[in-house]
């Protein structure tokens, strides 16, 4: 597994000096980083043919997904 460190900052200056705006520029930041999502999955430990399953699971749902959204499009076009 990789180290990732993390480096995010908000200034006060690029928020115009609301804290409000800060304290959410900075949570957003932290969601776009995946930084709470990877802590989680490190914390336990998932067997690698679990992680196996659960991704091919994930690739196929995402396919169907893909697939319902092509055939909509095309069915609304005609």
């Amino acid at each position: 597994m990789a180290n990732n460190t993390y480096n995010l900052q908000v200034t006060l200056k690029e928020v115009g000096g609301n804290t409000n705006r800060l304290i959410k520029r900075f949570i957003k930041k932290v969601k776009k980083e995946r930084i709470i999502e990877d802590y989680l999955d490190r914390s336990r430990y998932i067997k690698p043919s679990t992680r196996k399953r659960k991704a091919r699971l994930k690739s196929l749902e995402n396919a169907r997904k893909a697939n319902r959204e092509r055939n909509d499009t095309f069915e609304g076009r005609r």
